[in-house]
């Protein structure tokens, strides 16, 4: 027993050493010959980032069909005429939420010379599976999938007489016809249809006019540019009015909306926590809630 544990012990170690391989394997002096041949240290390889070889710029995709328009001969999403659109309107966007918690616009609304078609919406980046919330109050309207553009994507119809689209989606969370609330999820955001990456594509649409959401949205700051936003068929694709900036800066009251705090109304307004404090008669830890309406002057 003792000469057998001895024998494997020399084996191993004459293994460990390199020998015994060299001994037992016929191949050693090609190996040896094949390593030789390869690169030296001094030889330094370049890497290059994947994103020299791949656009990851939303806007550089051609903007997704109109599903409003295009291809819908048998099942219509906007079922307006334009006979029934009025040239002039005003929209109640109080009770809003912000579809994501992302604040990172990618691509913003607009025409695309180099596909001679518009944006209809703006491009905000997410991460895989980020939660997509509901914009408004509504109801769900469709739930679809489009490969050539949106993927995956929710149309919500509002009380206010707008729609919203929500695109390139992962996962629906909501079904045709039910009825959702402002901050509800709908859906997890993705990468689906027409995408170089996970980002949420979303539209405003007053009865079939996509209106430029960053002239609703003040999306860096999450939160609406004003209460009321003025739509007019001749300005509905331009950013933030004049107009709406000066109904917002008139206003003696605010509308709390979801996610306000005692400071961010301050801020929005131009004054301080305490002059809102004393405005309103309450105490700095006083609850809040969305759609309760404070002074501000």
């Amino acid at each position: 027993m003792k000469i057998f544990k001895s024998i494997c012990l020399a084996a191993f170690c004459l293994a460990a050493t390199g020998f015994g391989a060299m001994a037992q394997n016929p191949h050693a002096a090609a190996h040896k010959k094949l390593i030789a041949k390869q690169a030296t240290p001094t030889q330094k390889v370049t890497l290059k980032k994947t994103s020299e070889f791949i656009d990851f710029k939303y806007d550089e995709l051609e903007p997704e069909i109109d599903i409003y328009t295009e291809g819908w001969n048998s099942r219509r999403v906007n079922p307006f005429s334009e006979a029934m659109v009025p040239n002039a309107a005003r929209i109640d966007v109080r009770g809003y939420a912000m579809p994501t918690q992302s604040t990172r616009v990618t691509s913003p609304y607009g025409y695309r010379k180099k596909f001679g078609r518009m944006h209809k919406g703006v491009d905000i980046g997410i991460r895989m599976n980020d939660t997509i919330y509901a914009a408004f109050d509504g109801k769900v309207r469709l739930t679809n999938f489009e490969a050539r553009g949106y993927g995956n994507y929710v149309i919500l119809r509002h009380p206010n007489g707008m729609e919203t689209v929500y695109g390139h989606l992962n996962r629906f969370l909501v079904k045709q016809n039910q009825t959702v609330r402002a901050g509800e999820p709908i859906a997890l955001g993705g990468s689906t249809g027409r995408s170089t990456g996970p980002h949420l594509h979303f539209e405003t649409r007053y009865m079939g006019y996509a209106i430029n959401p960053q002239a609703i949205f003040d999306i860096a700051n999450r939160r609406t540019h004003c209460d009321v936003y003025a739509f007019s068929k001749s300005t509905y694709t331009q950013g933030p009015s004049q107009k709406n900036y000066a109904t917002a800066a008139q206003s003696s009251t605010y509308t709390v909306k979801q996610g306000d705090t005692l400071a961010s109304i301050a801020r929005i307004n131009g004054i301080s926590v305490r002059t809102l404090l004393n405005l309103n008669g309450i105490k700095e830890s006083d609850h809040i809630r969305a759609g309760q309406v404070l002074k501000v002057k």
